[in-house]
């Protein structure tokens, strides 16, 4: 009863908040779709399927609403219930998991090719010379950005390196498992090293780049890598506790994942507690510092809707073309593979089911999702720190494509 009182009143108090006086009250539409919205969630929260999640949704220019719910941690590592758990708010930062991808990584390729700097159809060798060798030396930037390069999906680089030039060393060393442009097979080592190859061309560490020219000029002010090395941020939503789930990656043959050349035991470097602040991937951990161009960043709901909304404007924010309409357009398009260069636009995608032509998103392994639907004018922002709640009994996280889908089908609806 408590949770639906809740509710109640904050749909009321959302109302009221957006009546002037002698105006009508906000279309009823809007109110169903809020409620549609809290009910989807905060079912999820009452039934402790995901600890809490953040949601922004936004229509013609203009945010519809914003709501926290939950907690940004619910459990200790051992899964006792804190006393409190800490409430989730709209501030929170969350590790934005893959997301990471088309946020950082794509941005950052956006603009070096906007510059003149590279160009997607490159080939990776002319950065990377340890590329230029059969086959490898075929692989171009769109074939890493597109997942066809036919690079392994992933592989556990903590075990045969300890920093990132290790890393790109042993990437560049592994044999392909697919042909390239073959098919599209998503890999994290696609995009781990298209992080090398923002710094070979900018002449700056990864990081450093994307903050001075994604982060700063968007003013995405809580938007980072490893938070807790600054003072300025306090409110992180906790996710795993440990790497539960990579641990079985390595040592579970079943799910397909675990190398051939290595023995689990050989490392052991596991974390032993709740993750908050530390980006949860085990490679942009362990063996990149926490620094990838796979993973790592985390964001706000308020600074990834920053980004998305400038790649909805074709580019353009306020008065300042920040990419290029070119560009924006270069990296929307659909290859023969139904998805752009970074984004996936493929609207048989699990996560966004049945949105128009030209829309695009993306996952993160967190729980975090994008789906922009610039026909329409909206955007889907929702955030959820499922992996806080544990393991299930089946050695998995709680699948939140349901969530994603329910929340996205209410929007296309109202």
């Amino acid at each position: 009863m408590k949770s639906k009182l809740s509710l109640s009143f904050l749909l009321a108090l959302f109302i009221f908040s957006h009546v002037s006086f002698g105006q009508s009250k906000i279309p009823a539409n809007e109110v169903q779709l809020i409620s549609e919205i809290d009910s989807i969630i905060q079912s999820q929260v009452d039934a402790d399927k995901i600890p809490g999640a953040v949601i922004q949704i936004k229509k013609a220019g203009q945010i519809i609403y914003t709501n926290a719910y939950g907690y940004a941690q619910k459990y200790d590592y051992n899964h006792q219930l804190l006393n409190p758990p800490e409430k989730m708010t709209v501030n929170h930062m969350f590790d934005i998991a893959s997301l990471t991808k088309v946020v950082g990584t794509t941005t950052s390729i956006m603009l070096l090719v906007d510059r003149g700097l590279l160009k997607v159809d490159d080939p990776v060798s002319k950065y990377i010379p340890d590329f230029n060798v059969t086959h490898k030396d075929s692989i171009t930037i769109r074939h890493l950005l597109t997942h066809t390069s036919g690079i392994i999906e992933w592989y556990p680089m903590y075990y045969r390196s300890k920093n990132k030039t290790e890393v790109f060393k042993l990437i560049a060393s592994l044999p392909l498992k697919y042909p390239v442009g073959a098919g599209r097979h998503y890999s994290d080592l696609g995009f781990t090293i298209l992080g090398e190859i923002i710094e070979k061309v900018s002449g700056m560490p990864m990081q450093d780049f994307m903050q001075q020219n994604i982060f700063i000029p968007l003013q995405m002010l809580h938007t980072t890598y490893n938070p807790l090395q600054s003072k300025n941020f306090n409110l992180i939503a906790a996710t795993s506790h440990g790497n539960p789930y990579e641990h079985r990656m390595v040592y579970d043959s079943t799910l397909g994942f675990q190398p051939k050349d290595i023995d689990p035991k050989q490392w052991d470097g596991w974390r032993t507690y709740t993750l908050r602040g530390e980006v949860n991937d085990g490679n942009a951990w362990y063996a990149n510092g926490g620094i990838s161009g796979a993973a790592g960043l985390f964001s706000t709901v308020g600074d990834l809707q920053k980004l998305t909304d400038m790649l909805m404007n074709k580019g353009r924010v306020g008065s300042k073309q920040f990419i290029s309409e070119k560009t924006v357009h270069l990296f929307l398009t659909k290859d023969k593979f139904n998805n752009g260069l970074g984004w996936m636009m493929d609207s048989s995608s699990s996560f966004m089911k049945h949105v128009p032509e030209g829309s695009f998103g993306h996952t993160g392994f967190t729980g975090t999702s994008i789906v922009a639907i610039p026909q329409s004018g909206i955007s889907i922002i929702l955030l959820i720190n499922r992996q806080n709640t544990g393991l299930q009994k089946n050695g998995t996280y709680y699948d939140v494509t349901p969530i994603r889908q329910a929340v996205c089908a209410a929007v296309l609806n109202n």
